[in-house]
């Protein structure tokens, strides 16, 4: 064999297969891709924290709207109060509350027992609120699930099967849930 030297051009065209895999560029190729997912990611958190703060500094601007009562409802608190001058059972007090996109009276506390019972005229005089006994549980249930405590609104009379509370000027009483008395609606 002859000793021949050969000489290659190693110079390659721009563009070549040799170029574009070569490991610099492929390190700006790759970094384009999730560098730029990356930034667009902390955009868009950066948007999402931008509109809850937003929708937050909104909510503390808000001033509330005060309590309107219409007639014949009558206010306390919170709280707009519709007396009904008809007589029935619980049940149907409840129906004619629902009618009225109100419910039975849910009393809180004993001040609002107190505020309640101010405005109730005549001696003797029984309204339905929204609470009954549940045979389940044996227990004394307002209407939107929650039990009576009874350390700080009393039921006086007897704890029956069939009772639910009625309210008077002078009593938080146990009464019969078929008895015809009037009821008070409340809406908030």
């Amino acid at each position: 064999m002859d000793n021949q030297t050969i000489y290659v051009n190693s110079t390659l065209p721009r563009g070549s297969a040799i170029e574009r895999s070569s490991p610099s560029s492929l390190r700006q190729n790759v970094c384009r891709g999730p560098c730029q997912h990356k930034f667009a990611w902390k955009l868009g958190c950066a948007w999402i924290i931008l509109l809850a703060l937003t929708l937050i500094g909104l909510k503390l601007s808000e001033r509330p709207v005060p309590l309107t009562c219409p007639m014949p409802w009558q206010q306390i608190r919170d709280k707009c109060l519709y007396f009904h001058e008809a007589f029935k059972p619980w049940n149907d007090s409840l129906a004619d509350c629902s009618t009225r996109e109100s419910s039975l009276l849910l009393i809180q506390d004993k001040e609002e027992l107190r505020l309640i019972q101010n405005l109730i005229n005549k001696e003797g005089m029984l309204f339905w609120v929204g609470l009954n006994f549940t045979l389940p549980e044996k227990k004394w249930k307002w209407i939107n699930g929650y039990f009576l405590n009874s350390n700080i609104l009393p039921v006086s009379g007897d704890v029956k099967e069939d009772g639910c509370v009625c309210l008077s000027r002078t009593q938080f009483i146990s009464d019969y849930c078929a008895v015809r008395n009037r009821g008070i609606c409340q809406k908030n």
